[in-house]
């Protein structure tokens, strides 16, 4: 049962998983930063709250005589968080994971069915893609290792 639950544990998706947790609140706590020192004292110059959650908020006399108040600027608070965040995982993550994509995939069009470089091939590679084919050729090394 031990040896299950230590291969379920080992798994690359659990640790990819792991990984994209730990990068997430890293991400989180850089967007809440920025949020709380940069966006929010912008906001107080121009509308004079400390966030957008004091700026719209409508006041509807209800039918007991009391107040129903809506707060839409705490949605456009939200709504400004979130798209903070996205452009935080966009350009942080997406970016430049897709820029490694894109060098993976020429170094791959530059190796031969063999697994080996053609010397024509190998003149061309730049300096990240020499870098990658080095550090792929080191993992399938590892891997016959391993096995």
């Amino acid at each position: 049962m031990l040896k299950g639950f230590k291969e379920f544990i080992s798994r690359g998706n659990m640790i990819d998983m792991a990984v994209g947790v730990v990068m997430g609140s890293a991400v989180t706590s850089i967007v809440t930063s920025i949020v709380s020192h940069l966006i929010n004292p912008l906001i107080a110059l121009i509308c004079g709250q400390t966030d957008l959650s004091q700026v719209l908020r409508i006041k509807v006399k209800n039918f007991s005589g009391g107040y129903t108040v809506f707060e839409i600027g705490s949605i456009l608070n939200s709504v400004v968080n979130f798209l903070l965040v996205a452009a935080a995982v966009y350009f942080v993550i997406i970016v430049p994971m897709n820029k490694f994509r894109e060098m993976s995939a020429a170094a791959a069009k530059k190796i031969g069915k063999s697994g080996e470089f053609d010397a024509e091939a190998e003149e061309s590679l730049s300096p990240e893609e020499e870098q990658l084919v080095l550090l792929r050729q080191i993992r399938d090394e590892l891997k016959k290792e391993q096995k």
